[in-house]
């Protein structure tokens, strides 16, 4: 998409800390940690995403949590258009003001907000062209099954950058046999190449959360050139992973319908029945998601 309206952007910063503050009591706003709200007010961290998640003008950003719009206000200089996705229903009415105000009506054509859990969005709800770019400070509380779902539901998303809690941070991105790999780690490299793109301190955030912050980078990629779908791979890996001290073929006993069943098919799958779920790659668990067995196994 075109950003049609390109010579008359004026937006260099986001939101500051007094502007956050003004705003929270315009609107009579205490921030909800069950929603998981901490705004950002740092201008280098908000310029540093925007800086690192290469949009441009021909993006359309999905922006999932824009809280007041500190993010919102520098991704709508650099992208063609934002589509931002808010569940509180009195930042979903403020942020077009907002970004009327600070951005200019340039800004506030290009942007638009659908007041939506995030969690239960369907890509018929989206508003205009379909978003190639998720940029987003997403909320800690929901923010691993939050990205796994957008980036199944939206195939027209090809690239991303996202700010999650540390610790969320190194499981998406973890390597197999590493201590933060898991499920996480597995679903997510179904379509998506995620790479760490450095740590964020808590001190740019209101209020300050009690951890640290990182932001992690994605690439779509094609899933694995294994006949089975990615609900199947998804039972493997939960199964695998619900009992991950366990060897696969213990923990997969349940999926396959027996231990012994689950052995044939590990073992099919030219995977070792001794095995942890940790040790395995997207490829292995996509070989063994193809062995289900069709029908139950009783072990003897």
């Amino acid at each position: 998409m075109s950003a049609h309206d390109q010579p008359e952007r004026r937006i260099s910063v986001g939101l500051g800390p007094a502007e956050i503050r003004r705003l929270c009591a315009r609107l009579g706003l205490a921030p909800s940690k069950r929603l998981g709200q901490n705004f950002v007010h740092d201008a280098n961290t908000v310029r540093r995403i925007v800086r690192e998640a290469g949009v441009g003008p021909s993006d359309r950003v999905l922006e999932v949590g824009p809280g007041l719009g500190s993010l919102t206000l520098p991704l709508l200089e650099a992208a063609g258009s934002v589509v931002a996705v808010e569940v509180d229903a009195r930042l979903a009415q403020a942020l077009p003001h907002t970004v009327a105000e600070v951005g200019g009506p340039s800004a506030a054509r290009r942007l638009d907000v659908l007041r939506a859990d995030a969690l239960a969005l369907e890509a018929a709800d989206l508003p205009g062209d379909p978003p190639d770019a998720l940029v987003a400070n997403l909320p800690y509380n929901v923010s691993v099954p939050v990205l796994l779902h957008l980036w199944e539901l939206l195939p027209s998303l090809t690239s991303g950058l996202v700010m999650v809690q540390a610790e969320v941070a190194d499981r998406l991105t973890a390597a197999p046999g590493s201590r933060t790999y898991g499920a996480p780690s597995v679903k997510l490299a179904w379509s998506a190449r995620a790479v760490p793109a450095g740590r964020v301190p808590r001190s740019v955030f209101w209020p300050v959360p009690n951890v640290d912050s990182a932001l992690v980078r994605l690439e779509r990629v094609p899933p694995p050139a294994v006949p089975v779908s990615r609900d199947a791979l998804v039972a493997v890996v939960d199964a695998a992973f619900s009992q991950r001290r366990k060897s696969l073929r213990a923990a997969l006993a349940g999926w396959a319908g027996s231990a012994a069943a689950a052995e044939q098919a590990l073992r099919a799958a030219g995977v070792e029945p001794s095995a942890r779920g940790e040790a395995l790659d997207l490829a292995s668990f996509a070989r063994v998601a193809a062995q289900r067995p069709r029908a139950s196994v009783i072990d003897p």
